[in-house]
């Protein structure tokens, strides 16, 4: 099977500093994949370096055999950390600015997950809270009919009332053809619905296994085995 997402020797420099060193790692099609590490220990660069964001020092990014640019950018459904909405914006005006921007983007689907949530769709984002915005945010990544959805932090700011009905979210939007790879630093709570999982330590890939390879070799949960790993 093609790989979704390739990474060979993958390095990103900051005069002497190295947020990542000689990474290289392979994605499936059809995996739940959690991007795991203490701030600092190269998510958010490598999650950069996939979005054509920022560009290697040495080595490469491939998404379905082309580097980042515009052709992959058609593929990749990115929920960053922080929002880059207008918040004077009405979710509606959002929602159908991303239908005329994204031909993949799902308009019925997004309205669904909007009614669910129970937030008006005539609400200017600026009036909403910060975890309703995200919610916002967050159908608006699901709501594409992506190859790679690339998550960074997606419940780190809502209630855990929330919570729930997001993964759900998250696992009922996806295609079995596409890849998810979730940056978090909750880890309890979306572990039970990873397949795989990425250690990242000083821009190093620190751990590369399945989570049934974790829980049953070494008779632990992940969470367990990052703390142990981390000294958290």
């Amino acid at each position: 099977m093609e790989p979704i997402l390739e990474c060979q020797g993958l390095t990103k420099k900051y005069n002497n500093f190295y947020a990542l060193s000689n990474l290289s790692l392979t994605l499936e099609k059809g995996q739940i994949v959690g991007l795991l590490g203490p701030n600092g220990s190269g998510k958010t660069t490598l999650i950069k370096l996939i979005n054509g964001l920022l560009t290697p020092t040495d080595g490469r990014v491939m998404i379905q055999n082309f580097a980042p640019g515009p052709e992959t950018k058609k593929w990749i459904s990115y929920l960053p950390e922080r929002s880059y909405l207008n918040t004077h914006m009405k979710v509606c005006e959002i929602f159908r600015f991303f239908s005329d921007f994204y031909e993949d983007f799902d308009l019925e689907c997004a309205n669904h997950m909007l009614q669910d949530l129970k937030i008006q769709p005539d609400a200017r984002l600026r009036t909403l809270s910060k975890g309703t915005q995200e919610k916002v945010q967050l159908i608006l990544v699901m709501s594409r009919n992506a190859r790679l959805y690339i998550l960074d932090e997606p419940i780190g700011g809502v209630d855990p009332a929330a919570r729930d009905y997001i993964l759900h979210t998250i696992l009922t939007n996806y295609k079995e053809d596409a890849t998810i790879l979730l940056s978090t630093h909750l880890i309890t709570d979306i572990e039970n619905i990873l397949d795989r999982v990425l250690f990242l330590k000083n821009g190093q890939l620190l751990l590369d296994s399945t989570a049934d390879e974790i829980r049953t070799t070494q008779n632990r949960s992940i969470d367990t085995l990052f703390r142990e790993v981390y000294k958290c």
